[in-house]
């Protein structure tokens, strides 16, 4: 290759490889450069010397050191990502920590409470996993999973209609995306639950949706299909209730409740 030509590229690859370290001010990348450009003068001169025997074989040359070039600014455009972007990651799953420590020591505080002796010791550990459980929320408005301690700890305490609030945000977009199939399916049969307790009258077929999509949800939750079973029966339809306490009973044979409602709802010996 005509040594012009070789020191024409090398010229041109330099001046462009300090361009780019001046741009991005990275002094890091220096050594990358200086690696760089030995390697095109390796290449040039490997190529070089091959030249005298083969012939001209300039167009290679160009395209090796086009692939040296592109190489390079690969890494710089890995190297050279965004920090705002890095750093909103960092704050986001700095965040995601502190909130899940939040709800596990909610969750903590809420097993303790349902197991506490004294009525006011369960509902002290009760607001206490409300507060955690706000925490967490503070922090990750999306996740379900916090939305529907609250709403276990505020039922612990008395305050149904405030827990039917919290598992209303728990199963509505976009926070129910973060629920798994069975974990919906629980929450649902909750709502339902709550419905009932609050009124079960008006309630009544709000709940029965909620538990008809629990049971397919959470096909072996006995609660489930005895409370949809009772709703039924509310409304007078005993031939629906008959069939979800027998579904009941196939999950939990020994359901006293169950076999009552089934004494109960038995056709009339003919």
């Amino acid at each position: 290759m005509n040594h012009n030509i070789r020191s024409t590229i090398v010229k041109v690859c330099s001046v462009a490889l300090d361009n780019i370290a001046l741009v991005h001010q990275k002094a890091l990348l220096q050594p990358f450069v200086n690696v760089f450009l030995l390697l095109l003068l390796l290449t040039l001169s490997s190529y070089s010397a091959t030249e005298r025997v083969f012939g001209s074989m300039a167009p290679d040359v160009v395209v090796q050191a086009g692939l040296l070039i592109l190489t390079l600014a690969i890494f710089v455009a890995m190297y050279n990502l965004p920090k705002q972007a890095l750093s909103k990651l960092r704050l986001k799953n700095r965040a995601t920590v502190q909130a899940n420590r939040h709800f596990f020591q909610g969750a903590q505080l809420l097993a303790r409470a349902r197991s506490a002796q004294k009525r006011a010791n369960s509902l002290t550990l009760a607001q206490g996993a409300v507060t955690e459980a706000n925490k967490a929320l503070n922090l990750d408005p999306k996740d379900a999973a916090a939305h529907i301690l609250k709403a276990l700890a505020l039922d612990l305490q008395g305050h149904k209609t405030s827990a039917l609030r919290s598992l209303d945000t728990a199963l509505t977009p976009p926070a129910v995306k973060s629920l798994s199939d069975r974990e919906r399916g629980d929450a649902l049969f909750k709502r339902a639950e709550l419905r009932v307790a609050i009124n079960r009258r008006r309630r009544v077929d709000s709940a029965i949706a909620d538990l008809v999509e629990a049971v397919k949800l959470s096909k072996d939750n006995s609660k489930a299909f005895c409370l949809l079973g009772e709703c039924f029966e509310h409304k007078g339809m005993k031939d629906e209730a008959r069939k979800a306490f027998i579904q009941a009973q196939t999950i939990e044979p020994t359901s006293v409740a169950v076999r009552e409602a089934l004494e109960r709802l038995a056709p009339p010996p003919t």
